[in-house]
């Protein structure tokens, strides 16, 4: 869960012993002992959440409401939307015969936490009082539901629903390991799961649980989304289908339809289901406004990846009239790197940056959108304040920690030498098929993927996971920083399980291959870390570098909001860091493997074209054709920040654009030392 800054620092374990004693008097009906015994301890911690809790629960309970409602107020302040003190708010105003300011505190802790059965049975007679019946039998149905459960499982429910994941895992496994399979304990460990973006177990989980109840709806539509995360798009069209066969309504499903329709690369088809969502969508009604902004931006997506350029801004423009804070909106705007704000705009995204109301998500893509305009607007000291402001914010969220990539980069020499390699000639999938562009994000990889995407012979497709997804396999569960298992595993396996993961690779990228021509381009920067491993499973494949001078790439890193990933661009010394690590690496390639990758150096693309390209066509076996010069025509699928960039001829546009932040890069020259000379190298 996020961290709120007005909280206290976790309670030290004495303090968290009383909260214990403190609980099981509440629970043993001794409420006056349990505030004479959090009352002390609220001096010393005034906004401990807890403590706060406890003490009303024991007010309520000696009819002190008015007392409660006080300190429940100062859990507000330190942890708005906190479930089980909404929950309590609810029962003051019970108490107090207030009704509707118990319903409304009710629901909205419900909605949090749909795991409190006290609320859910409180909503129940409060709804049948006030003569809402239908609202009462949904309270009933609720109520039943966790009432058909096993108290452990409830409880874990609750934790996870306020953000104790580690808490809520320890318990459902406990019970797992203790009373067998259980389809509601294995859904909630898979709800566990996808937020740990242990996406592997979690579609295992779900597929355990479906097979145990087939006619389980939530967990199915649960199951879909997390396919949908693991990219395997045809198995997720499957699984959906029974959900849409039984609502074809159904907006939800609609979504997860055309999510998987843009991951096949199907966007007509996406486009004309957003579209037909947004029809149905009633003007004027206030419910949908969030709904309605974020169809017409996953329109937006849809339009600009096949290069419908005024149709997708007019969606992207759309969204931020239903929400002028939409900072998702604004950013997409922005990262067309071809729009230009209106002064008025400008205003716009000014006003709701600095609206304190302005989510903080919205805010960093805010910082980012106006970091561009100002930049195009040649306001480069406010342009460069709100890059500073959004990588600042970024920053703090991220656990990124750059001695893991120097980790693996060391352990990627140590394992991945010239005798190793020697050693498993032949080994692998010998399928020529796959061009891997590796390099940097911002260093020219899409322009060479465009090109390439030209010739009759080769298929573009995306930033496609699966040589990811088989290092997350050969990392195991549990990583190990000072130990990984990854690389250092590579030797022990067999050529059996080299070429079954070779194997592996090759189905799974399928679906991307709608064209099916002979080559296809896997465009994972990221995959530059593996390309020992890409050679040991697929030692056929064609490897390129795509790279970009120091100043520009790393420059380009840091104003840009990535969707995912990415987390060593929101810092001078993290990119500098990175970057220096990525010659590294690559140097080591050279040398293990000479001849291996091919070096294509962005500027020497843009000084000369013709003769770039035809040595990259010729490093990938293939025959010059004049499209690969007219790469700018293609009208294929591009769905990276640069889409609209390589669909315009080549030029300078992007070379020296840090120069008028000169005064501000000066940390990044410092840090990047000898880069700046020998990257060529």
């Amino acid at each position: 869960m996020a961290s709120h800054p007005t909280l206290i620092e976790p309670a030290p374990s004495s303090l968290e012993a009383a909260v214990v004693r403190l609980r099981t008097s509440l629970a043993q009906g001794d409420h006056a002992a349990a505030l004479a015994g959090a009352e002390p301890l609220l001096a010393r911690y005034p906004e401990n959440r807890d403590l706060l809790l406890i003490a009303a629960t024991a007010q309520r309970h000696l009819k002190r409401t008015v007392e409660a409602l006080a300190l429940l107020a100062r859990i507000d302040a330190a942890k708005p939307n906190f479930a089980p003190a909404l929950l309590e708010r609810g029962l003051c105003h019970v108490a107090l015969r207030d009704a509707p300011q118990a319903i409304a505190a009710l629901q909205a802790a419900v909605a949090i936490n749909p795991a409190l059965p006290m609320a859910w049975r409180m909503l129940d007679g409060l709804h049948r009082m006030t003569g809402d019946q239908d609202k009462a039998q949904l309270a009933a149905q609720h109520l039943a539901h966790l009432a058909s459960l096993p108290p452990p499982v409830v409880t874990a429910k609750a934790l996870y629903y306020d953000g104790e994941m580690e808490l809520a895992e320890r318990m459902i496994r406990d019970f797992l390991l203790t009373h067998g399979d259980h389809p509601e304990a294995m859904r909630l460990l898979a709800q566990i799961g996808v937020v740990n973006n242990v996406f592997d177990d979690a579609e295992l989980l779900y597929a355990g649980v479906l097979t145990m109840i087939p006619d389980h709806h939530e967990a199915r539509a649960e199951y879909v989304q997390t396919l949908i995360a693991r990219h395997k798009f045809a198995a997720a069209r499957e699984a959906l289908k029974p959900l849409l066969a039984l609502d074809p309504d159904s907006h939800a499903h609609r979504t997860q339809d055309a999510t998987i329709a843009v991951g096949l690369g199907e966007h007509i088809e996406a486009i004309a289901l957003f579209r037909a969502m947004l029809a149905e969508i009633a003007d004027g009604d206030p419910a949908a406004t969030v709904r309605r902004a974020d169809l017409y931006l996953w329109l937006g997506h849809a339009l600009k990846t096949i290069g419908q350029l005024p149709e997708a801004i007019a969606a992207y423009c759309a969204a931020t009239e239903v929400r002028p804070a939409f900072g998702d909106a604004w950013w997409s705007l922005a990262n067309l790197k071809t729009y230009r704000f209106s002064d008025d705009q400008i205003a716009m995204i000014k006003r709701a940056e600095a609206d304190p109301a302005t989510h903080a998500v919205d805010r960093v893509h805010l910082s980012f959108a106006l970091g561009k305009a100002l930049e195009d607007a040649r306001d480069h000291a406010g342009s460069w304040a709100a890059y500073a402001r959004g990588n600042a914010e970024r920053r703090a969220e991220s656990n990124y920690r750059p001695e893991i990539f120097e980790k693996n980069t060391a352990e990627q020499k140590r394992v991945c030498t010239r005798e190793f390699f020697a050693a498993h000639v032949g080994w692998g999938d010998p399928s020529p098929d796959p061009i891997l562009i590796v390099g940097l994000p911002r260093s020219g990889s899409t322009l060479i993927e465009q090109i390439l995407a030209s010739h009759s012979q080769v298929e573009g497709t995306e930033e496609l996971p699966e040589l990811q997804h088989i290092v997350h396999e050969l990392q195991g569960r549990v990583m190990n920083f000072e130990n990984p298992r990854y690389p250092a595993i590579l030797p022990e396996l067999d050529a059996d399980t080299v070429r079954r993961y070779g194997a592996q690779y090759m189905t799974d990228t399928r679906p991307y291959r709608a064209l099916g021509r002979a080559y296809f381009i896997d465009k994972m920067p990221n995959n530059f870390r593996h390309v020992g491993l890409a050679h040991l499973v697929l030692p056929n494949c064609t490897i390129i570098d795509a790279r970009r001078n120091p100043m520009d790439c790393c420059f380009s890193n840091l104003k840009q909001l990535f969707a995912q990933g990415q987390e060593f661009t929101y810092s001078i010394e993290d990119i500098a860091r990175y970057y220096r690590t990525y010659l590294e690496l690559m140097r080591h390639w050279d040398r293990v493997l000479p001849g291996r990758v091919l070096r294509l150096i962005n500027e020497d693309l843009i000084d000369d074209p013709e003769g770039q390209i035809r040595r990259l066509l010729d490093h990938c076996r293939l025959p010059f054709e004049e499209s690969c010069l007219n790469f700018h025509q293609n009208r294929r699928s591009v769905r990276t920040p640069s889409s609209e960039q390589v669909r315009r001829p080549i030029s300078r546009d992007g070379v020296d654009q840090w120069k008028p932040y000169a005064q501000w890069l000066e940390p990044l020259a410092e840090a990047l030392g000898d880069a700046l000379e020998t990257w060529r190298d």
